[in-house]
């Protein structure tokens, strides 16, 4: 399927061109691949980040030196093994999951790659969780990508413990395509937008359904 630039309605790439740029620059090694089908095997939705955005996260990850690092979605750990292999020795990821089938095979997945050490796979509530967590900061990344109702509170945390120079990265920022409907979850949405801009000098990077990455000042 093409997609197409919106202001132009010209076509710039397919599936094609993505599946040879995820090979080319996003290979999986044998971890990565049994986390990126963790899903599929154990009946979950198959939703984590791509190859290419993964490895766009590890890459970030890298540039800023993170050592702490918040992420709000776990599912079956395909992006916390991105971010974990990203931090250097005595780095640490806490990745907070609301459900605790979906937990269980994060932890498995990351076991597996050998990453136990560097990753604590948190069950509940992000909302609930994270004030637990404060005591760790300040972090050097906080990672959003659960449930859309709560993007605002979790951006409005992260505006409050991440450090200067560290970064807010939200997926799925143009909402499957949703993000200027009149509904609550796009005013949320929004809302995350337009406060992230606030504290973070920020870009929309557009990624099948949008990341924003931003630095904070």
């Amino acid at each position: 399927m093409a997609d197409a630039d919106s202001r132009s309605g010209q076509v710039y790439f397919d599936g094609r061109i993505l599946d040879w740029c995820d090979r080319t620059h996003a290979p999986h090694d044998e971890a990565l691949q049994r986390a990126f089908e963790a899903p599929a095997r154990a009946g979950m939705p198959p939703i984590h980040v791509a190859p290419s955005e993964g490895k766009l996260l590890e890459l970030l990850l890298r540039m800023v030196g993170a050592k702490r690092v918040v992420e709000l979605g776990t599912l079956a750990g395909y992006s916390a093994l991105r971010l974990a292999r990203a931090l250097p020795e005595g780095g640490k990821l806490w990745t907070v999951e609301f459900d605790p089938r979906h937990a269980e095979v994060a932890r498995d997945v990351i076991a597996k790659a050998g990453l136990a050490e560097k990753v604590e796979v948190c069950v509940g509530r992000g909302v609930e969780v994270l004030p637990t967590l404060e005591a760790h900061g300040p972090f050097c990344v906080v990672f959003i990508d659960a449930d859309k109702e709560s993007y605002d509170v979790y951006g409005r945390w992260a505006a409050r413990h991440v450090r200067p120079g560290g970064l807010l990265l939200g997926d799925n920022s143009f909402l499957f395509k949703n993000l200027l409907d009149d509904s609550a979850r796009a005013a949320v949405m929004r809302r995350f937008h337009e406060e992230a801009r606030a504290h973070f000098d920020t870009v929309n990077v557009p990624t099948p359904d949008g990341l924003l990455v931003g630095l904070k000042r």
